[in-house]
């Protein structure tokens, strides 16, 4: 009798707790691993989230905007500095009413009107209007423009003219709207930015 199983050993006593216990453990153990992966995705999201917000934002470039009315703007071109006002959001937040850029414009028939953009395309400094020169100045490398954002000096530090903005239209009657963009700066061709 020396070969039979104890009573203790077999389906009664403390063994049958003993099999649970690792199953409790188990599901400790892999709940423990899914909510530190919850603790970590949260802010991994997150921080993804706001590392592509600038390619999900759509810039305001290439819009058109309401600038100001023929009647501002004087009869003998001489150019005027004005904002380019929009709403402007970055990730959550809406800043209404912001200038996002400016323009030169610049009468040259009573119901024609021509534009610049402001932006140097040389290293992106403003341009500011010389009227001693009856031009554009670059403060930053003195280039110099003409009234038609054309450079004046052939070496200059520009790669280029001045960048026009071709899309100016006269609407009811007395609104100056101007469809504006930003190009990159430091190179000889013209690209407007995204």
């Amino acid at each position: 009798m020396e070969n039979q199983p104890s009573s203790s050993s077999c389906c009664g006593g403390s063994a049958a707790s003993k099999p649970n216990e690792p199953r409790r453990g188990f599901l400790a153990k892999m709940a423990a691993v899914v909510l530190g992966l919850v603790a970590i995705a949260v802010p991994g999201a997150v921080g993804l989230i706001t590392a592509l917000n600038p390619f999900r934002q759509k810039g305001a470039g290439g819009q058109f905007f309401r600038v100001t009315t023929l009647d501002v703007l004087p009869e003998d071109g001489t150019p005027q500095r004005f904002p380019i006002i929009s709403d402007r959001r970055d990730a959550w937040t809406l800043f209404p009413d912001e200038p996002i850029g400016f323009v030169y414009l610049r009468r040259v028939k009573p119901d024609e009107v021509k534009a610049l953009n402001v932006i140097c395309p040389h290293a992106g400094c403003f341009i500011g209007y010389d009227a001693k020169a009856n031009g554009f100045l670059c403060p930053c490398h003195v280039a110099h423009f003409d009234l038609d954002g054309r450079r004046t000096d052939e070496h200059s530090h520009s790669p280029r003219d001045m960048d026009t903005l071709d899309d100016v239209e006269i609407r009811n009657g007395n609104e100056v709207w101007v469809r504006f963009e930003n190009f990159k700066n430091g190179t000889a061709d013209k690209i407007a930015e995204v």
